[in-house]
């Protein structure tokens, strides 16, 4: 079982649209309503290979009503912890180049008993836990050193844990010595205070968060994949590139393939591209299925290009 606490979910609406031009109208050419934020993804595209996943929820509302639903519709476990405000809604706006336009509501804001209860929920169900993945934003009303708290507690207790946040309350996480830090450039950036140019410089932010205490480092990059640092070694992998359609949930989709390969070494990183790569070829919010990763199956490159650019 792979137990995940998605603080922040949301309900999005994903339109597709031949091209978005402002101020005029437009038909869209599909549209869907699914279970969405950091996490939430993880979850789908775990259940949707075969791995049991539990999803711990703040959902508050008919919006939350709606969420666990369309959850619980995909054989998730949902824990759900209620809350005076609703989940919040999000639109996508999807192109047929892949490019995704996000409207965002703000989320609502916890109270603090509503924090401690949903922190709570999670350490209780986490005995079966194969791996328990801490993801998303920090949620308004909840401290950035909740989740190093909730980290402490579970490896306290023998539980591997994942970090997949960013900000302040990535940092604070990590000091409280994760198994593995999951997170994309940007992130990698701030949580180092590093503008970084190569997959060198990668490498070396990398080590500088397992300095910190985070016991790995899975970072992914698009297109140009994922690095991998850990104990015993340091690696980058990539996908061929396949046509995009839609990059929603895909750092989800990534991590979801790490774990579920075993989260260690070479082999499990290509797990990890080869899913993510999988994600993007999907339209919306779809999440892939062994179909679809097995279509990648021949498409995994192991790279020694240390020197190449992370951007551009």
């Amino acid at each position: 079982m792979f137990v995940v606490l998605a603080a922040d979910p949301s309900v999005d609406r994903v339109i597709e649209v031949d091209r978005l031009e402002r101020g005029v109208l437009h038909w869209a050419s599909a549209g869907t309503v699914r279970p969405c934020g950091r996490g939430v993804h993880l979850a789908r595209a775990l259940a949707g290979n075969g791995f049991g996943a539990r999803v711990v929820v703040p959902a508050g509302g008919p919006d939350g009503d709606n969420l666990v639903s369309l959850l619980r519709a995909e054989d998730i476990e949902v824990i759900r912890v209620r809350t005076e405000a609703a989940v919040r809604r999000n639109i996508r706006l999807v192109e047929p180049d892949a490019t995704v336009t996000r409207v965002n509501e703000i989320g609502p804001r916890l109270s603090g008993n509503e924090v401690r209860v949903l922190c709570d929920a999670l350490v209780k169900h986490v005995d079966d836990a194969r791996w328990v993945v801490l993801a998303g934003r920090t949620p308004r009303g909840m401290d950035p050193e909740t989740l190093a708290e909730v980290v402490a507690r579970l490896t306290g207790a023998g539980v591997k844990v994942t970090v997949d946040s960013s900000g302040s309350a990535l940092v604070e996480a990590v000091k409280a010595g994760p198994a593995l830090v999951k997170l994309n450039l940007e992130e990698l950036e701030s949580a180092t205070s590093r503008q970084l140019t190569t997959f060198a410089d990668v490498a070396d932010a990398a080590q500088q968060l397992r300095s910190l205490g985070a016991g790995a480092v899975l970072a992914g990059f698009g297109a140009k994949g994922a690095v991998l640092v850990e104990d015993t070694g340091t690696w980058r992998a990539k996908a061929t590139p396949a046509r995009p359609v839609s990059t929603i949930g895909a750092g989800d989709a990534l991590l979801a393939g790490f774990l579920s390969a075993g989260a260690e070494g070479i082999e499990a990183l290509g797990a990890a591209v080869r899913w993510a790569a999988a994600a993007v070829s999907l339209p919306g919010s779809v999440m892939p299925g062994p179909v679809d990763i097995e279509a990648r199956e021949r498409d995994v490159d192991a790279s020694s290009e240390w020197d190449e650019k992370v951007r551009g």
